[in-house]
């Protein structure tokens, strides 16, 4: 068994101001997100494609915003939905977690939609731009997951079981750092490969998206289900994997689609 380290959620304290590390990670993730899109779109390649560093940074702050308001509005709606009608106030204190990987999907894709349009580009090779900036986050993410002591597995006897401070007594599966390694490193090292050249629009995005879903599918099978939700059928699928299924088909779809 594995000693949880029990890090504090506030990494700074400046009289009454608390920075957490769930927000730190968050601001990790967009500085490493924009970090490479600005080297990738210095390469010849991108810069012929029409890439450059002020479309960069005009595309990612919208990206940013897309990520934040989409995540959290994600998280009330398909999560917990009558606790924050009860309570408005607390849709705002994202710093105590409670993101939806999916609602910030949704809210990139708004976004770059917007922003394909307004520059005329391609929206889908707006998208295969992207994808390859996102795994970084979702490590950062997961990364905030675990120091919150939030959204550990099932309980395990297993040499990688910890015993989480709000878990109870018993090892359970630290299900974040599975995914910060899934979804975060395998990922973004696969994608980062395979997009190192300019493939046929949406083969990124749909590589991303049914890598995605096979490893968000398989951790959820030891992750345990959001206990306002439980398990929606079978006893076994949960809201993570039912979320999962559009993804997994319209990525299959990129990939497989002919391409003209």
């Amino acid at each position: 068994m594995l000693a949880y380290p029990n890090i504090s959620p506030v990494a700074l304290s400046l009289g009454p101001v608390q920075v957490h590390w769930y927000g730190l990670m968050y601001l990790f993730a967009f500085l490493a997100g924009w970090g490479l899109a600005r080297w990738r779109a210095s390469r010849p390649a991108w810069i012929a494609a029409g890439w450059n560093g002020q479309k960069v940074d005009d595309l990612l702050t919208w990206i940013m915003l897309g990520v934040v308001a989409g995540g959290r509005l994600g998280y009330v709606l398909f999560y917990d939905l009558p606790v924050y009608l009860d309570q408005p106030s607390e849709i705002f204190k994202i710093w105590n977690g409670g993101m939806s990987f999916h609602g910030g999907l949704i809210g990139v894709l708004l976004m770059g939609w917007w922003w394909s349009r307004r520059n005329k580009k391609k929206f889908m090779d707006v998208v295969d731009f992207v994808a390859p900036l996102v795994p970084p986050g979702l490590f950062f993410g997961r990364i905030g997951n675990f120091i919150n002591g939030e959204l550990w597995g099932g309980v395990t006897d297993g040499p990688l079981g910890m015993v989480f401070p709000t878990g109870g007594p018993l090892p359970r599966h630290p299900s974040q750092l599975y995914e910060a390694g899934l979804e975060g490193l395998v990922l973004f090292v696969v994608l980062w490969v395979y997009s190192s050249r300019i493939r046929p629009t949406g083969r990124v995005s749909g590589l991303f998206a049914v890598l995605y879903g096979v490893f968000r599918f398989a951790v959820e099978f030891v992750r345990q289900p959001d206990p306002q939700l439980g398990y929606l059928a079978f006893g076994w699928l949960t809201m993570g994997q039912l979320l999962c299924v559009p993804l997994l088909i319209a990525g299959l779809w990129l990939l497989f689609r002919p391409v003209k």
